[in-house]
């Protein structure tokens, strides 16, 4: 019933503990996730994830966050796309929220490795899954500029996961065609603008998600999350809306499908 749309299962903390998590995703009517790469480093394993089970499926990407690492590059980011159960590059995007005594100028790196997955997805179909933290403004921009918008020829398209901008972002977002994602965050008691964004965002454009091991949900805030906490975003949704939380758990996987295209194939 429900879709893990973002995790990272390959971490040691769930990965050591899979058997236990996917008996509790049962439980939970957690069907599906889609486990989240962010080093190049980390791709074997979380493709494995994907190809080892078959309700599990895989991204390749490099998250902005990650220093010294393997650099992406647009040629070995398709190679990687074309394995079996790769449905997305990335986690991808701009972070600007640990810059130090870094300026935003000095970060003309991020924005160069973005810009090298967005053309790896219109290359080869493939939504983006994108990572914006303290840095919203050139997020846009970026896509823009290297031609997406929800009616231009060749566009990836994609998803804002772990939302937590404001609602004039989640309408740009929404403007150039991408779906929005929420995790436990929504559930933070801290998190009342977050929620009217989540109350602004269509039926047919919302993802749930646990971003796990990260943003457990309450009641379990604070704990090392899973995709079996991910029902509670939707309980929260659900509330917001004023629909049941099957109606919610239906939208958001059939919007996974339909983002997401490979996950049908």
């Amino acid at each position: 019933m429900f879709t893990d749309s973002h995790c990272h299962l390959s971490f040691p903390e769930l990965k050591a503990r899979l058997p236990e998590i996917r008996q509790a995703m049962s439980e939970a009517h957690v069907d599906r996730a889609l486990c989240i790469c962010t080093t190049l480093e980390e791709f074997e394993d979380v493709h494995a994830l994907a190809t080892g089970y078959d309700n599990f499926w895989s991204s390749v990407g490099v998250h902005p966050d990650n220093e010294g690492v393997t650099e992406p590059d647009v040629a070995g980011l398709v190679r990687l796309s074309g394995l079996p159960k790769v449905v997305a590059i990335g986690e991808t995007g701009l972070d600007y929220y640990r810059l130090g005594e870094r300026s935003v100028a000095d970060m003309e790196w991020q924005r160069e490795r973005f810009r090298v997955h967005i053309r790896a997805a219109r290359q080869v179909d493939k939504p983006l899954v994108i990572h914006t933290r303290s840095a919203s403004d050139d997020t846009i921009a970026i896509l823009k500029e290297e031609g997406e918008g929800a009616d231009a020829p060749g566009r990836a398209g994609g998803v804002f996961h772990c939302f937590t901008e404001t609602e004039a972002v989640a309408r740009a977002a929404l403007d150039l065609g991408f779906y929005i994602s929420f995790s436990g965050i929504l559930t933070f008691k801290t998190a009342a603008d977050l929620r009217e964004v989540a109350r602004f965002v269509p039926m047919d454009r919302i993802l749930i998600e646990t971003d796990s091991p990260y943003l457990a949900p309450v009641p379990y805030r604070g704990k090392t999350n899973n995709p079996s906490y991910v029902p509670y975003v939707a309980k929260l949704i659900a509330e917001l809306k004023q629909q049941s939380v099957e109606t919610i758990a239906q939208a958001t996987s059939h919007n996974f499908e339909t983002l997401f295209k490979g996950v049908l194939a």
